[in-house]
C-alpha cells in the first residue's frame, strides 16, 4: 500500500511536470549556458563538447533522469593573442587581473552547434534534438552581442507497461496500452550580451505552443508551453588568484510562480572551482569542478530539495555530473574566455 501511495503521489507530480516544468532542470547550467540559450553557440575559439547526467530525487521510483550531449563551435573566429600579457607567464595567474586588462571583444563571427537531450520521468520519456546557429558582433571594444536560435524536434513516448496504480481502471490513464509516441517541432531563441566583466542573457524554449493527447481518451489534452529565461552574472577578483562570479537566473512558465536561482562560483587560478546554488522555496546545491587539462574538465553537483511538495523521507537528493572536452583549443586555455 505504501508503494501504491508513493506511485499515486508521484503520478500527480508528473502531471504537474507535464503542465509546468516540461524541460529538464540543471544545477550546473552556469557551466553550460548553451543548454538554455542558443546565442552561446560558437562563443569560444574551440569546439566545446559537454556530456551531462542528472539523477534527480534519488530514492523515489520513476524520478527524473536527464542525460545530454552538446557540441558547438565558431566559424571564422579570429581571437588571436597579440600581447605579452595574453600569454601564460610563469609564476603568474594566467587569468589574473593583467590578463583581463588586455581583453578585447572578438571580431564578428558565426557559430553552429547541436544538442541531444534525454529527459525520463517515470513512464514518460522525452528527447530533444536540435541544431543551433548564432552570430556574434562587437558593440564596443570590450563588449559583444550574440543572437541565436535552435530548431529541431521533441519526441514524447508513453510506456503504459510501467504505470503502477492501486486502481488498474483509472480514467486518467484511459485505454492506453503498450507505448504511445508523439513528435513535435521544437524551437528556441536567445540573446547574449557579454564582456570581460559581465553577461546578460534572455532566451525562450519551446516557443511554439502545442496541444496533443498524452493518453488515449478524448478529454485529456497536454499542452507544450513556452519557457522563458533571463540570466545575468558579474565577475570580480577577491585576489589575483581567486575570482568570484555571482549570477542569477529567472525562469518563467505561464500560470506558475517565477522561479529564481542564485549562484556563486569561486575559482582558484584556472584549475579548480567551488560553487553554490539556491533555488528560492525549492532547495539548494553545492558544486565543484576541476580543469584537468586544456582539453578536459569535470564537475559535480549535489542538490537538496526542501520544497513542501516533495516526499522528504523518500528522496536522497540529486546528483549531477558533467564532463567537458575542448577540441581544437590552440591557445591551451584551461577556462573559457568569454563564458565563465
Amino acid at each position: 500500500m505504501k508503494r501504491f501511495f508513493i506511485c499515486i503521489v508521484f503520478f500527480l507530480l508528473l502531471q504537474t511536470t507535464l503542465l509546468c516544468q516540461q524541460r529538464p532542470y540543471y544545477s550546473q547550467y552556469i557551466m553550460n549556458n548553451y543548454l538554455i540559450n542558443p546565442a552561446i553557440t560558437g562563443i569560444e575559439n574551440y569546439t566545446d563538447v559537454k556530456l551531462g547526467y542528472r539523477n534527480q530525487w534519488v530514492g523515489i521510483p520513476g524520478a527524473p533522469v536527464t542525460s545530454y550531449l552538446t557540441i558547438h563551435g565558431s566559424l571564422g573566429k579570429k581571437d588571436y593573442r597579440q600581447t605579452a600579457t595574453s600569454f601564460d607567464m610563469k609564476g603568474e595567474n594566467p587569468r589574473g587581473k593583467s590578463y583581463w586588462e588586455e581583453y578585447t571583444a572578438p571580431a564578428p563571427h558565426h557559430g553552429i552547434g547541436g544538442s541531444i537531450i534525454n529527459y525520463r520521468t517515470g513512464y514518460i520519456n522525452r528527447y530533444f534534438v536540435n541544431l543551433s546557429y548564432a552570430y556574434h558582433i562587437g558593440l564596443t571594444p570590450r563588449m559583444s552581442l550574440a543572437a541565436g536560435f535552435a530548431a529541431g524536434f521533441s519526441s514524447t513516448t508513453i510506456d503504459a507497461s510501467k504505470i503502477e496504480l492501486a486502481n488498474p481502471v483509472d480514467p486518467a490513464i484511459g485505454n492506453t496500452i503498450g507505448t504511445m509516441k508523439k513528435l513535435r517541432p521544437d524551437l528556441s531563441a536567445g540573446l547574449w550580451l557579454y564582456s570581460d566583466r559581465f553577461f546578460i542573457g534572455a532566451s525562450a524554449q519551446q516557443i511554439i505552443p502545442q496541444r496533443f493527447n498524452l493518453v488515449e481518451h478524448s478529454y485529456d489534452k497536454s499542452t507544450l508551453i513556452p519557457h522563458w529565461f533571463a540570466t545575468a552574472g558579474y565577475r570580480f577578483f577577491l585576489s589575483d588568484e581567486v575570482s568570484a562570479l555571482p549570477s542569477v537566473m529567472l525562469r518563467y512558465i505561464a500560470e506558475e510562480p517565477l522561479f529564481i536561482d542564485a549562484n556563486i562560483k569561486l575559482q582558484y587560478l584556472d584549475r579548480v572551482w567551488l560553487g553554490g546554488n539556491v533555488r528560492f522555496k525549492e532547495g539548494f546545491a553545492v558544486m565543484a569542478g576541476v580543469n584537468v587539462s586544456s582539453t578536459f574538465n569535470i564537475s559535480y553537483a549535489y542538490d537538496v530539495n526542501n520544497s513542501r511538495y516533495m516526499l522528504q523521507s523518500q528522496q536522497r537528493g540529486s546528483h549531477e555530473i558533467m564532463i567537458g572536452f575542448l577540441l581544437g583549443n590552440n591557445y591551451a586555455d584551461l577556462c573559457p574566455r568569454n563564458v565563465w
